[in-house]
């Protein structure tokens, strides 16, 4: 398959491999070719282009500006191919194939048992992919289309038509802190105005203690912190004096709630609404469409038995 001129899809196999092994050997082991083969390959897609793609060392090579960009093109082409042979096959019968998502650590915990355990059983061929993301990662990687369905809170002011987004069940984002702090016994968000923040996500502007305290006429609480994980969050506010957001069900969680308090102030929690998000201009495969059928199943057992 040409894909620029003379150059086929295994030269920028090749490029691919040696940037991810940071090795022209492990690159040439990984694809089955020799050293001196892969070599020849990068240097005749290099000449096509006019550019160095990659900088060779004495300790391996790593990918220039232009290899990058070229690198990020390869992968998300290789990930459509792959996608579209799985669809041909899906659309013939034959559920087969890969499928990746990307999970809030509380969809992680509520759904995705039940989720596996049903889908997995009526489409056992389906090789299933669970990454833990939060919020910011999670949309980040869909729109990169690094992975096939996102599930997470729904976002306020997606550019319209940019997703398509099913809700799956409300989510009530409760006001932590640790065990015997002081600040548990606060009735009012104007209490913890001043009281240092953790906010999840790449920058405090994300955060969801900027949009309760905005839903509340207030301004955003100081930044104490920043934190990329459940585990990071639960563990900062644990061990010292910041407050937090969190989803209920994971707060009053036994492995959590030994640690932390939650915080019944008169606004009550941040109301958000849990639900699976692809690309709008995604080509949806049989897969996704039943997997997203079995989260709807999944919510709805979760909800009885709550």
């Amino acid at each position: 398959m040409v894909i620029i001129r003379g150059v086929k899809l295994a030269t920028l196999k090749a490029l691919v491999a040696a940037i991810e092994e940071g090795s022209l050997r492990g690159a040439a082991r990984r694809i089955g070719v020799s050293q001196p083969a892969l070599t020849k390959m990068i240097r005749e897609l290099e000449r096509e282009l006019a550019t160095s793609l990659l900088a060779r060392s004495t300790t391996g090579v790593v990918a220039t500006a232009q290899g990058k960009v070229l690198y990020e093109r390869a992968c998300a082409a290789d990930r459509e191919l792959v996608q579209a042979v799985d669809q041909i096959r899906q659309l013939g019968g034959r559920m087969v194939g890969d499928l990746h998502i990307g999970a809030v650590p509380l969809a992680v915990m509520l759904l995705m048992p039940e989720t596996l355990r049903t889908f997995g059983r009526e489409f056992p061929e389906i090789r299933l992919r669970i990454s833990e993301e939060l919020y910011i990662a999670q949309l980040t990687r869909l729109r990169k289309g690094e992975v096939d369905v996102a599930v997470g809170p729904l976002p306020e002011g997606l550019p319209q038509g940019e997703l398509v987004v099913e809700p799956l069940m409300p989510i009530s984002m409760v006001i932590v802190v640790r065990k015997g702090h002081a600040l548990a016994r606060a009735r009012s968000l104007a209490e913890l105005s001043q009281a240092k923040w953790v906010f999840t996500g790449a920058t405090p502007d994300s955060g969801y203690a900027k949009l309760m305290f905005a839903q509340h006429g207030l301004p955003a609480p100081p930044t104490g912190a920043l934190v990329n994980s459940t585990l990071g969050l639960v563990s900062i506010i644990a061990s010292g004096d910041f407050v937090g957001l969190m989803p209920y069900q994971i707060a009053v969680h036994p492995m959590a709630a030994q640690y932390l308090d939650v915080v019944p102030t008169k606004e009550g929690p941040l109301q958000l609404t849990l639900g699976a998000m692809v690309k709008a201009d995604a080509v949806l495969t049989p897969a996704v469409r039943h997997f997203i059928a079995h989260l709807h199943r999944a919510a709805s057992h979760v909800g009885r038995v709550a």
